[in-house]
């Protein structure tokens, strides 16, 4: 029963991540207001926080809950899939970055170098292939 819990927990964490990561896409602009960059602040936070949810719930599905973790372990998809979840994890703080150094900014409107743009746009990209691995891993394929 506690495994319903765990996997609960890691599809809201992944839910989250998504509507956090999606909000930011659409909400980086080119220019930013005081107030937008705010509100991305608290965005950024949850997604932060999303991750962690998904890391910590997914951790204990791998080691203690749900399937063996040889079903994971000696899947090379179920590497794929960790690797860019991490990859995304690691290049999501450069847009981190710079929402933390603007936030005290007395500039009316800030403008996000376009790599910042450019990240939360593959950080989407990369995002989308999870699900697809998930399903390719629950279905075995990957196994010998």
């Amino acid at each position: 029963m506690e495994d319903l819990y765990i996997r609960y927990i890691h599809f809201f964490g992944i839910i989250l991540l998504s509507a956090t990561l999606f909000y930011e896409l659409i909400s980086f602009s080119r220019t930013l207001t005081n107030a937008q960059l705010k509100k991305l602040l608290w965005v950024d936070a949850l997604l932060g926080i999303s991750a962690v949810i998904v890391l910590i719930s997914g951790g204990l599905l791998w080691s203690s809950f749900g399937k063996p973790s040889e079903f994971y372990t000696k899947n090379p998809i179920f590497h794929i899939k960790l690797t860019i979840f991490f990859l995304i994890a690691i290049i999501s703080i450069f847009p981190t970055w710079f929402l933390l150094k603007n936030r005290k900014s007395t500039e009316a409107v800030i403008s996000p170098p376009s790599y910042v743009l450019y990240i939360i746009k593959f950080e989407a990209a990369l995002l989308i292939a999870i699900p697809l691995l998930a399903v390719l891993m629950a279905r075995g394929v990957g196994l010998a």
